[in-house]
Parts: structure tokens; sequence; C-alpha cells
């Protein structure tokens, strides 16, 4: 306890861990959030951050804010977890410090919230950390327009020969799901309006390709829907090279297992997740999908599953830690596999939030979760964005798989419902203002492409 009221400690600041931390009554709680981050990304806005629809600071969201002055924030990696003496082991999280780094330390919890998210996967691609460019922060944004500009730049020199123009304006975007799909449209917008005007000499020739191991783009969606999105971008001369498998990288070239080597100018990898060393390092139960993302386990009321006694006693497999929560990507239910998704992680953490703050109300999650209805999550329409005011929507679907609002549509009324999602994606007022403004000027006189 602190000042009588129970340590609530928050690992992670994502779109789960930050959603609580927000929305948690600190009337009732000693609320304390632990992140190797001090901003968390709105992530489905980084494409159009990178790409100047609006500033880079709209797509994220300060920790620290005069809002939840009442909480504590520590920039911190958490290195394992003590569910018995309820404490979690910390290292500060500073690149520039080793020594800091070094001093590690544990922090005390009552109710424990495991959100850490999960890094991307290269699936040990040799290269691809050294020469692969990601899209999970700002800071990964920021970097996808520096280097798109300067290779611009580098294309423009009078004495660049015209062969390595054209690899150095090859995009290559490894990923054929929403992140990699939007951030293709929004490049390809970007190249075929207001760069024709900056950079007239060369903007023709940029050319975008998406590289899957999938069969085909936007997996997620039905045939029919991925098929007109595989038809529209490939209308606007993107090359979708799906079946695709990337045997290495290096800083000029990507080499393809059936095609060989491919010469790009920036690489942005857009695919896969991976646990974070500490999933490995708890004790609970812990599932592992094909694709090689460990998750922790949780009950249907989102409580951290003890792991068995031994490998053939599975009798207590339900049997699930007091006040010890998981949700994000870093989670997912025993009874019910959920995708690594924003959505999934958002509709969690409001659940999880809105009992916590109802706890002095019998029964609760802490005290007697049985009594609580377990968790449900509701599938909501599928939204991706393909360029030239061009989207796919694909209807909500109920538990069996049917679609609930019929088979989607496409078109310009998918974009519309697309860019609005900018604004229901931000859970800032003033963030919303200035998204809209934004728009307004972009209208109106263009993206200030010029400043970037």
């Amino acid at each position: 306890m602190s000042d009588g009221k129970p340590r609530l400690v928050i690992v992670g600041t994502g779109w789960a861990g930050f959603y609580i931390a927000q929305y948690i009554d600190t009337n009732q709680y000693a609320v304390t959030s632990i992140s190797p981050r001090r901003t968390s990304a709105y992530t489905p806005l980084l494409a159009s951050a990178a790409c100047g629809l609006f500033n880079f600071y709209l797509a994220e969201e300060p920790v620290r804010s005069k809002s939840r002055s009442a909480q504590k924030f520590i920039k911190a990696n958490v290195l394992d977890v003590n569910f018995h003496a309820k404490t979690v082991h910390c290292a500060p999280a500073f690149d520039d410090d080793a020594e800091l780094c070094q001093q590690e330390f544990d922090i005390e919890y009552d109710i424990l919230v495991l959100a850490p998210g999960c890094v991307p996967n290269t699936f040990n691609t040799p290269g691809v950390s050294e020469h692969a460019l990601f899209m999970k922060n700002v800071s990964d944004a920021m970097a996808v327009r520096k280097r798109f500009f300067d290779l611009l730049e580098k294309a423009s020199l009078p004495n660049t020969p015209p062969s390595k123009v054209r690899s150095l304006l090859h995009i290559a975007i490894v990923g054929g799901g929403p992140t990699g799909i939007e951030l293709t449209a929004e490049l390809d917008d970007l190249a075929k309006r207001e760069l024709r005007d900056l950079y007239p000499e060369v903007a023709d020739q940029i050319h975008i390709s998406i590289y899957d191991v999938a069969p085909h783009i936007l997996s997620a969606y039905d045939r029919k829907l991925y098929e007109y999105a595989n038809e529209s971008l490939t209308r606007r001369r993107v090359a979708i090279e799906t079946n695709s498998t990337i045997q290495r990288v290096d800083r000029e070239a990507i080499y393809l297992k059936d095609t060989g080597r491919v010469e790009y100018g920036m690489l942005i990898w857009a695919t896969g997740n991976k646990h974070i060393p500490l999933i490995e390092q708890l004790a609970s139960q812990t599932r592992q999908t094909t694709k090689g993302l460990r998750r922790i386990l949780t009950d249907d009321h989102l409580r951290v599953l003890k792991p068995p006694v031994s490998d053939k006693d599975d009798h207590n497999d339900t049997e699930a830690y007091e006040s010890v929560f998981a949700l994000g990507d870093a989670a997912d239910m025993l009874n019910r596999s959920l995708p690594t998704t924003a959505e999934v992680a958002v509709q969690k953490a409001k659940y999880l939030v809105n009992h916590l703050n109802h706890h002095r109300r019998q029964p609760s999650l802490v005290s007697a979760p049985a009594a609580i209805v377990p968790f449900k999550y509701q599938q909501k329409s599928l939204v991706s964005y393909l360029g030239a005011h061009d989207g796919v929507i694909e209807g909500r679907k109920s538990e069996n798989g049917n679609s609930k609002d019929g088979e989607g549509w496409t078109g310009r009324s998918a974009w519309l419902a697309w860019r609005s999602g900018s604004l229901l994606w931000t859970r800032s007022w003033r963030n919303r203002v200035m998204i809209l403004l934004t728009w307004v000027v972009n209208w109106v006189g263009g993206k200030e492409i010029a400043r970037m």
C-alpha cells in the first residue's frame, strides 16, 4: 500500500498500458508506469506522419502529463517479475549510459498489469537488423522520412548515373499486412503528387515493391477484397511480390530465394512480431505461435496463469496469480487466441480498467473474478488505405467468422472511413483538433514537405 492505496504497477506504455494509465482512477490507486519509452505511439498514424500528412508529435502522446501528475513514470526495462514477493526487477533504459543501465532495482506492487508489447521479428534473416528500417514508433517514422528525402537528393545529383538513380529510388517494403500496405499507399501518394513539383527530374522513377512470404496481401480480409487491393496497387505500378522468401540483406540489396539479388534504396521491414526477453523469464504459462511469437497466457478475466506443477500434471492449468493481469500484444487468452492488433489491446484495456475502477463494488476481478463476466472481444470492421483516395473495408464478423455488415466495400468511401479513423485512434482532443487543422491546410496549400 502507498498512502492507503493499492500500488498498481503497469509494465509498458503501448496501446493497452497507456490506456489504463489514462483512465485508471488515481483516487483509488497509486499508479506507476514502467517503460523504456517516454511516449506512446499511435501506430496507425505513423505512415501518415512519415509522409508529411501531419506533424510527428501528433502521432504520439507523452506518458508524463499534467493530467497524470498523480502517477509515477520510470524509464526502465523490466527484466523479471517475482510473483511471490510481488516485485518487478528493472534496469534503467538509456542507450547512451551503459553504467547507469547496470544499476538494477526492484519495484513493489499490489496489482500488476503486464503489457510490455513486442519488437519487430526479423525471423533471423541476416542483415535485416543492420540495414532495414522499421515502423513501430515515431523515431522509426522520422528515420523513414529522412532516408527517403536523402535518397531523392542523392538521385538528383548531376553525377549520379541513371542506373544508380533507379536503384536509389526503389523502396522495398517487406510485409503485405495493413502496416506495409498503408505505408506503400502514403509513399506512393507523396511520389505522385508533391514530389513531382519538388523533384521533377527523378520523381517519376520512384518505384515501390511489396514482398511477402504469404500467397497474397491483406490476408485478414476476404478474397474479394484482397484481390481488389492487389489490382488497385498493381494499377498504380506498385510491384507485389508474394510467395517471396528473403534469404539475406546487405546495405544495397535483398537476396530472394527464387529471383536472386534485387537492389534497393530503402528497405522497410513491416512484418512480424517477436516477444521481448522478459516473456521467457516469467514464471507463467506461455504459448508460442508458428511464427515464433511467445505470449503470456491468461484466463478469460485476463489474469496471468501459473505454470503447471510438472509437464505431466496439467490439473492446475487454469490457476491464476492473484492481482496479476496481462494484455496487449504480449498476452493471449488460453481458450481463444486473438490477433496482435491495437483494437484487441484497447478492448482488453477498457475491460480491465472498468473493473479495477469499480473494485470496491463486490464482486471484483481482484476479490472474486469468477463472479465477473469474462472478457469478450468484439470484432470491428477492418479498414486499409490503398492510395489515391481508395481503400477497402471488411464488415464486422461474428464469432463463427461470418460477416455482420456484408462483404465489405471499396473506393472513396473506404478511404474516408480510414482517414476519419485517424481522429478515433487519437485519444487527445488537442491532437484531434490539430490533425483536422492540418488536413485543411494541406487541402488548401498542399503538404509542407519542403520542411521535411
